[in-house]
């Protein structure tokens, strides 16, 4: 066994993956507060071809030095867009037809493993604080909630961390389902 070298991994340039088809999923960060957090879920996003980021709140936006650091260049070949106010850009993305489901631990929340995106549909999953989580004015915007199953004492995962497991399961449900 070998590592691959990174020349043989077959990358495309930022351009390409700019034009790249997206994944029908939209991250929404509810004013996460760790510039490094932000910096990896950007990472994630381009990795996965997410459609695009939504920074709300607090939470810091590029050009910021802590980003960059953990971006790794993402910030190119990723859409974002700032919104000050959360409410807000929930509800535009839910009249532009997205479902909204929010990633925390609520009494009504679908197990990941559980959920079924429906073929067609596009999703936009929230994901909040990483003290206080999804705050109440979103969560009473979500069309539902999603939950990571969690077997340890803390039950509670990074920010970052949580929007990679979320993504990498709509990535596999969506685009490695009977491939």
């Amino acid at each position: 066994m070998e590592k691959r070298l990174p020349a043989d991994l077959g990358r495309p340039s930022a351009e390409a993956v700019k034009a790249s088809e997206k994944l029908p999923l939209v991250l929404v960060l509810d004013s996460i507060r760790s510039a490094l957090n932000v910096g990896s879920i950007f990472r994630t996003a381009d990795a996965f071809a997410v459609e695009r980021l939504v920074l709300c709140g607090i939470t810091a936006c590029p050009p910021h030095r802590e980003i960059h650091k953990t971006a790794l260049g993402s910030v190119e070949t990723v859409a974002w867009s700032y919104s000050p106010d959360v409410v807000q850009a929930l509800q535009g993305l839910r009249s532009e037809g997205y479902r909204v489901l929010a990633v925390e631990q609520v009494t009504t929340s679908v197990a990941l493993h559980e959920f079924r995106p429906e073929a067609g549909a596009r999703y936009a999953f929230i994901l909040g604080n990483e003290v206080s989580g999804v705050s109440e004015a979103a969560l009473a915007h979500c069309d539902g909630a999603l939950e990571i199953p969690q077997f340890g004492a803390k039950h509670s995962l990074n920010v970052a961390v949580a929007a990679g497991i979320a993504t990498w399961e709509f990535v596999r449900k969506h685009r490695l389902a009977g491939k």
